[in-house]
């Protein structure tokens, strides 16, 4: 049995994170850290200093100003961490690398805990082999505190990682274009409605592929989330991404 605590577990990511550990029998939620208390089963903590229950992995669905401190105080009292926040900057993530060497601890950085998002990375990095030119388009909820997200970061620097050609850069950095992350053009969009679309766009001569991804509710998140506490503790110090700690 697996002890977990969880930051930010009043959010809609965090509630249905709780809904799903009381139905997993292996992982036992011993505690929650949130600003705003609220009433639930195991103990509520306001602040870091205040935890006084041990846990095995610390799982953070906080916000990108909050995460870099909560994982240092989870790593330095013995917990591995699982982090779904997006935000953290390179040099953020090196540091967090270096403390979970020095505490022997693990690391899992999770763009996005939906296994369909994870596979449509996984495809277009191996599109790109042949087919170099992409953009992504991301579309998610209004309440999204980051643009582009984490998940399309990420897809942009796989597609660039695949890449056996160069791309066609004609345009590339214009502002109506998107952010370029690896000379691959990435749009955003927030609207009602959604909770997470992405699509890959890749064109070559006569042709074009399109891969596509939807998330229809938080419920398809919840297998990448178990699946990222039961593994954390099987990646050396830090990895980035779900698709580490499955068999591809």
């Amino acid at each position: 049995m697996k002890r977990v605590l969880l930051a930010g577990g009043f959010g809609k990511m965090g509630q249905a994170i709780q809904a799903q550990l009381a139905q997993t029998e292996d992982l036992e939620l011993v505690g929650i850290l949130a600003p705003h208390p609220q009433a639930a089963d195991v103990p509520v903590f306001e602040k870091l200093v205040e935890i006084d229950v041990a846990a095995d992995v610390w799982i953070d669905v906080t916000t990108p100003s909050t995460v870099f401190e909560n994982v240092e105080f989870a790593l330095a009292h013995g917990m591995d961490a699982v982090i779904g926040t997006s935000g953290l900057a390179e040099d953020e993530l090196e540091a967090l690398k270096q403390r979970a060497k020095q505490y022997t601890q693990h690391v899992l950085v999770v763009p996005n805990f939906s296994i369909s998002a994870v596979l449509l990375m996984h495809f277009a990095e191996q599109a790109a082999r042949y087919m170099p030119d992409a953009e992504v388009l991301e579309i998610h909820h209004q309440a999204k505190l980051d643009s582009p997200s984490g998940t399309a970061k990420a897809t942009a620097q796989r597609i660039a990682k695949g890449r056996a050609a160069q791309p066609n850069l004609v345009g590339i950095g214009q502002a109506s274009r998107g952010e370029a992350i690896e000379d691959v053009p990435v749009h955003a969009m927030r609207l009602p409605g959604y909770i997470a679309h992405e699509e890959v766009i890749f064109g070559a001569t006569g042709e074009s592929l399109h891969i596509s991804q939807d998330s229809i509710s938080r419920d398809s998140f919840m297998a990448g989330v178990v699946l990222a506490l039961r593994e954390v503790d099987q990646v050396p110090d830090l990895a980035v991404g779900l698709d580490t700690i499955m068999d591809f």
